[in-house]
């Protein structure tokens, strides 16, 4: 077997890793200048808050690398703002996520930032916060003595409580879901201290509640979008793009965000209409940037240039479905490799990109019944379907089988992978 070829695939594969870049490591090595615009908006409603404790609602659909620009956001503000920036993901089960356990995570996770960064906290003030959050998660009394000098870890072990034990969560939730205000005052208290101390202001950034079933986030949000806006501080929430389309929520949260809200769009490779002609003009801003991701996790000796722009339109400008094709590519090239162990050379080709689209456009179809079927049509046919607030619309939306596209009026196009199914079941 050719080690060396085994050996660079391998390390194209690792690259193409389907996870955000939030450590400046990755960024560094792999970051291409892309929504500059989007920080820019996101900076001016954080600076211009004019009470201090802005909420602001950023969403756009998953895998656009709305994560990465949110870990280089709060890197960018770092030096103005105590930044707490999490993933939801990490400090309560995705299952069980609600208003109640957000709001104790943003307190969770404000002292474990506080900790990391060594902000110099009275005794009196660290104390009383250990025995609160100590009494809440049911940890013994003697581990917070002993973790008082290093509470990093403290906070690190109430985070896995958290994550693990339902019956914490539960009763965190029965203590405070009648009397949510008594959670945010010990918040906003903990901010203050926070606050005093390090002499910044602070921001919460809060990843991954975009992620959620469309349904849990209809839960949270509908009843509760009141409690989430309490706290006294800048706050960034996640929520799915199909949110937007939600006849009710939609207006619930602007009216409780002062209209607050940051999209970040997919890149659009095609202007409305253009992908159905014969010979359509490509966007090259918008190509190009896409190339230039590929080009920075796989060498060009592995693959083909004509293919790389075929993976870039597969991708519908989506920066996540991008990865996960060129993913696949590799996985397939791994197993090749292996299989014939006596070749020296091999590239990425369009036989292999066919054989990657093939996989995925098969996962794609597995979930899709006759009315998903016929929403698409209608989407393709007239780039729109016929009510964008239909329940099943939103749930295509939500999985990325629908892409939104923004200029001064929002369209709506199939997943360039899911056009196929619609040729298979003789639909266009």
């Amino acid at each position: 077997m050719s080690g060396d070829l085994l050996k660079v695939f391998q390390e194209a594969y690792r690259n193409l890793e389907l996870l955000p870049l939030l450590e400046q490591r990755e960024l560094d090595k792999f970051r291409v200048d892309y929504g500059r615009e989007i920080i820019e908006e996101l900076e001016q409603l954080v600076e211009d808050s004019p009470s201090g404790d802005g909420k602001i609602i950023f969403t756009g659909h998953r895998g656009c690398g709305k994560s990465t620009l949110l870990a280089e956001f709060g890197r960018w503000l770092d030096d103005r703002y105590f930044v707490v920036s999490f993933s939801i993901s990490d400090t309560i089960e995705m299952s069980d996520i609600n208003h109640i356990n957000i709001l104790f995570a943003i307190a969770v996770n404000l002292m474990y930032e506080a900790e990391k960064q060594q902000v110099q906290i009275p005794p009196a003030n660290k104390n009383a916060i250990y025995k609160w959050f100590a009494s809440k998660t049911r940890i013994e009394e003697e581990k917070v003595q002993a973790e008082t000098s290093v509470g990093f870890d403290l906070f690190k072990i109430i985070s896995g409580k958290l994550k693990a034990d339902a019956v914490v969560r539960q009763e965190i939730k029965q203590e405070f879901e009648r009397k949510v205000s008594d959670l945010v005052a010990r918040i906003n208290e903990i901010a203050a201290v926070i606050q005093v101390a390090s002499k910044k202001d602070v921001l919460v950034i809060i990843d991954d509640l975009d992620k959620l079933e469309l349904a849990r986030v209809d839960e949270i949000y509908r009843d509760n979008i009141k409690a989430l806006c309490l706290p006294g501080f800048r706050i960034i929430y996640t929520i799915p793009i199909a949110v937007l389309r939600d006849k009710f929520l939609r207006p619930l949260i602007e009216t409780e965000t002062n209209d607050q809200i940051v999209v970040m769009p997919v890149l659009k490779l095609f202007e409305k209409g253009q992908s159905r002609l014969p010979n359509p003009v490509i966007r090259m801003e918008a190509k190009d940037i896409l190339c230039q991701i590929l080009n920075k996790r796989i060498s060009s000796q592995l693959l083909e240039p004509q293919t790389a722009e075929k993976m870039v339109l597969m991708s519908g400008g989506v920066l996540r479905e991008l990865i996960r094709i060129a993913n696949e590519c590799c996985r397939i090239c791994l197993r090749l490799i292996r299989r014939q162990p006596a070749q020296t050379a091999m590239m990425i080709d369009d036989e292999i990109l066919d054989k990657a689209v093939n996989g995925i456009r098969n996962d794609f179809a597995i979930p899709l019944g006759k009315v998903d079927y016929e929403i698409l049509h209608k989407t393709y046919q007239q780039f729109t379907p016929d009510d964008p607030k239909q329940p099943e619309f939103l749930d295509l939306l939500h999985g990325l089988y629908v892409l939104e596209y923004r200029n001064r009026q929002n369209w709506y196009d199939v997943h360039p992978i899911v056009i196929e199914l619609l040729r298979e079941q003789g639909l266009i």
